[in-house]
C-alpha cells in the first residue's frame, strides 16, 4: 500500500473540483481505503481530494517562477534563429546545430511541462470568475445584496478576453514553422491537464445512532407503529395501561394485502399517466438533472372520482376502520421488501448515483438510510413517487373512512365537530403539499438522503398511520367542542399554514429565479457556491420558518381530541422532536456547504426555530 505524501495539519495548494484553481488548504485526515485526502479550505469547507490534486507550497511557487523567469516567446524565437542557417555553412557548423537541436528537444518539453504547470496560476489571477479568491473565502464585495439581478449580470460581465490574451501570451506556439507546430501540439497532448475525475467519498459521519442506532430503529419504528394503533383501540388508552397483544393470525390478511396491493399499482398508473408538466431538479454531483413529472394533484383528482365511485355504489369505506391493523401490517411488510429490493439493486448501481448520506459501507445503515440517491426503473423514479402518492394521499381517504365510521358506530347524521376540524386541517395540508409538488424537489429529502428502509417505511407507513391518529383516536372517543373553541383552533392552524406556505413559497421562489423583480427587496448573504442566503423576510425571522408554521400546524390537529388523554398529542410531541433533529442535520450541513458565510448568517438571525427561545 503506498505511503501518503502529506501529513494532517499541514498547509498544501488543493486544486477546487472540476476547475484548475489552487487555493490554500490544510489537511485533516486521510482515508487509506479510498487513498483521498480531507482538506479544510480557509472558509470552513471541507472535501476529499486525490493526491495528485494536491501540490506542496514550495514546489507550487518553484514551478511558478521558473516558469516566468524567461518567456517562451523568447526561448522560441531564439530557436528559430538557430535553425534558419545557411545550408552553406561548413560541417563543424552542422554538427553544431545538430547538438543544439537535441538540446531543444529537451529544452522544449521542459518549458512545455513547465507552462502547463504554471498556466493554472495564472488564470488564479486573471480569470474573472465566480470561484475567486475573495468570494470564495466569504469576504464579497458587500455582506449584504438586494438586488437579485446581480447575480445575472455577474455571469454577463466576464470577460474572456483576458483569459484568451494569457493564454497566448503564454502559448509556446511558433508561427514561422508548421512543423515546430506539430511538434508542440504533440508534445502538448501528453503533457495536457487531465480533468479532474470525481471520485465518491464514503461516508464518515454516521447520523441516527450510527450501525446500532439504526439496527434499533429498524424494529423500533414498526413496534410504536403497532402500539399506538393498539391504544386507540382501547377504552382507556393512557400510557400506563399497556394494550394486550393480539394474536399473530389476526395481524395478516390476504384480502387486506391485496387491496393495499392495488391502491400502490393504482396510484403508479396515476404517476405515469401524461399529464402536468415536466421540470428539472436540482443538479446532482454529477452536473446532471434529472427530469420529474408534476401531477401530484391531478391524482388525487383521479383518485377522489375513484372513492366517489365507490361511494355511490354503496362500498363501505369504513372498512379500512376495521381491518387498521391489518392494513398496517400489510404496508409494513410492502416497505420492509421494497427496501430489500433497493438495497439489492444499489450494489449495481454506478457510484455516482449513490447517496451522499447512505454510502457508509455498512449494511444496516447503509440499507436504513437508503444507498442509491434516485433509484428509477426507467423514467418511473421510485423515492419521488413514494414521498407524495401512496402514503399522502392514503392519509386522505383514511381519514374519510374513519369519518364515516365514526357515523356508523355513533349513529350520527352527521360528522362532529372535532372530526370535521381534523379531516379538514389534515385535507389541507395534503392538497397545499400535493399543489406544490415542485418544491419537494429541493428538499433533503430528495437532494441527500437515499432510498432505503427510512423513507420507504416512513412514506408508506409512518405518514398513513400515525398522521391520522386523531382521526382514528376520535372514533373510539369523541368529544365535543363548542363553536367559538371551533374557530380559535381554526385561527391557530390558519396562523401556521401561513407562515408555512409562505416561508416555503419565498425559498422556492429564490432558489428557482433569484432575479426575479418580485423578490427584489430580499436581502441576502453571498456565498461561495453562488447560492444566496436569505436574511429578510421570514427567513430573517428565524432560520427554519416553515418547520415553525408545521408545529403551530400539528398543535392545531391535536387540538381537537380534547385534553383527556395524550395519546393524541404524540404527533404534535414527535413533530417537535423530528425538526429539531432535521433542524440539527440541515445546520451542519448548511455549515460545510456555506463556510463562513453561514457563520454570517447565523449572527443575523440567531434562532432557530422558536424566536427568542430557539
Amino acid at each position: 500500500m503506498p505511503s501518503r505524501k502529506f501529513a494532517d495539519g499541514e498547509v498544501v495548494m488543493g486544486r477546487w473540483p472540476g476547475s484548475v484553481l489552487y487555493y490554500e488548504v490544510q489537511v485533516t485526515s486521510y482515508d487509506d481505503v479510498a487513498h483521498l485526502y480531507t482538506v479544510k479550505y480557509k472558509d470552513g469547507t471541507e472535501l476529499a481530494l486525490k493526491e495528485s490534486d494536491i501540490r506542496s507550497q514550495s514546489s507550487f511557487k518553484h514551478r511558478k517562477s521558473q516558469s516566468s523567469s524567461s518567456s517562451p516567446s523568447r526561448r522560441s524565437s531564439s530557436r528559430s534563429r538557430s535553425r534558419s542557417r545557411s545550408p552553406g555553412r561548413p560541417a563543424r557548423g552542422r554538427r553544431r546545430s545538430a547538438s543544439q537541436s537535441r538540446e531543444h528537444k529537451d529544452d522544449k518539453k521542459k518549458i512545455i511541462q513547465e507552462t502547463s504547470l504554471a498556466l493554472p496560476v495564472l488564470v488564479l489571477f486573471f480569470k474573472p470568475s465566480e470561484n475567486n479568491t475573495k468570494r470564495y473565502n466569504g469576504e464579497p464585495e458587500s455582506t449584504e445584496k438586494n438586488d437579485t439581478s446581480c447575480i445575472i449580470l455577474e455571469q454577463k460581465l466576464k470577460p474572456d478576453l483576458e483569459i484568451k490574451r494569457v493564454l497566448e501570451q503564454y502559448s509556446l506556439r511558433s508561427r514561422k514553422d508548421d512543423k515546430k507546430e506539430e511538434i508542440y501540439s504533440e508534445k502538448k497532448t501528453l503533457v495536457a491537464v487531465k480533468p479532474i475525475e470525481k471520485v465518491p467519498t464514503k461516508t464518515k459521519e454516521l447520523e441516527f445512532g450510527g450501525r446500532i442506532g439504526t439496527f434499533l430503529l429498524i424494529f423500533l419504528l414498526p413496534a410504536t407503529v403497532f402500539y399506538l394503533l393498539l391504544m386507540c383501540k382501547q377504552d382507556d388508552p393512557s400510557l400506563l395501561n399497556f394494550p394486550p397483544l393480539p394474536a399473530l393470525e389476526s395481524l395478516w390478511e390476504g384480502r387486506v394485502f391485496g387491496v393495499f396491493l392495488l391502491w400502490f399499482f393504482l396510484q403508479a398508473v396515476f404517476y405515469l399517466l401524461p399529464i402536468g408538466k415536466v421540470v428539472e431538479g436540482l443538479p446532482l454531483s454529477s452536473g446532471r438533472k434529472l427530469q420529474y413529472r408534476i401531477n401530484g394533484f391531478y391524482a388525487f383528482i383521479l383518485t377522489a372520482a375513484a372513492i366517489g365511485v365507490l361511494l355511490y355504489f354503496q362500498f363501505e369505506l369504513h372498512y379500512l376502520y376495521d381491518h387498521f391493523m391489518q392494513f398496517a401490517v400489510s404496508a409494513a411488510a410492502f416497505s420492509l421488501a421494497l427496501s430489500i429490493y433497493l438495497y439489492v439493486r444499489s450494489l449495481k448501481a454506478p457510484e455516482e448515483e449513490l447517496a451522499p448520506g447512505g454510502n457508509s459501507g455498512y449494511f444496516i445503515y447503509d440499507f436504513f438510510t437508503g444507498h442509491e440517491l434516485n433509484p428509477r426503473i426507467g423514467s418511473f423514479d421510485l423515492k419521488y413517487f413514494c414521498e407524495l402518492r401512496p402514503g399522502l394521499i392514503g392519509w386522505v381517504v383514511i381519514n374519510l373512512a374513519m369519518l364515516l365510521a365514526e357515523m356508523k358506530i355513533h349513529n350520527l347524521s352527521v360528522p362532529s365537530l372535532s372530526m370535521i376540524l381534523v379531516n379538514s386541517f389534515q385535507l389541507l395540508y395534503v392538497v397545499d403539499a400535493l399543489w406544490n409538488e415542485e418544491a419537494i424537489l429541493t428538499t433533503m429529502d430528495i437532494t441527500h438522503d437515499g432510498f432505503g428502509f427510512m423513507l420507504a417505511f416512513g412514506d408508506l407507513v409512518w405518514v398513513p398511520f400515525v398522521y391520522s391518529l386523531q382521526a382514528f383516536y376520535l372514533v373510539g372517543h369523541p368529544i365535543t367542542i363548542t363553536w367559538p373553541v371551533a374557530a380559535a383552533i381554526t385561527v391557530l392552524n390558519c396562523i401556521g399554514y401561513y407562515i408555512f406556505r409562505s416561508a416555503n413559497s419565498q425559498k422556492n421562489n429564490f432558489r428557482r429565479n433569484p432575479a426575479d423583480p418580485k423578490l427584489a427587496n430580499l436581502k441576502f448573504i453571498p456565498t461561495a457556491t453562488g447560492k444566496g442566503l436569505l436574511v429578510t423576510g421570514w427567513w430573517g425571522f428565524v432560520r427554519h420558518p416553515n418547520y415553525l408554521g408545521d408545529i403551530i400546524m400539528a398543535l392545531a390537529w391535536s387540538l381537537p381530541c380534547g385534553f383527556n388523554h395524550i395519546l393524541p398529542y404524540f404527533y404534535v410531541i414527535y413533530f417537535i422532536c423530528l425538526l429539531v433533529h432535521r433542524e440539527a442535520r440541515d445546520e451542519h450541513h448548511c455549515k460545510q456547504k456555506y463556510g463562513l458565510a453561514w457563520e454570517r448568517y447565523c449572527q443575523r438571525v440567531p434562532y432557530r426555530i422558536f424566536p427568542y427561545i430557539y
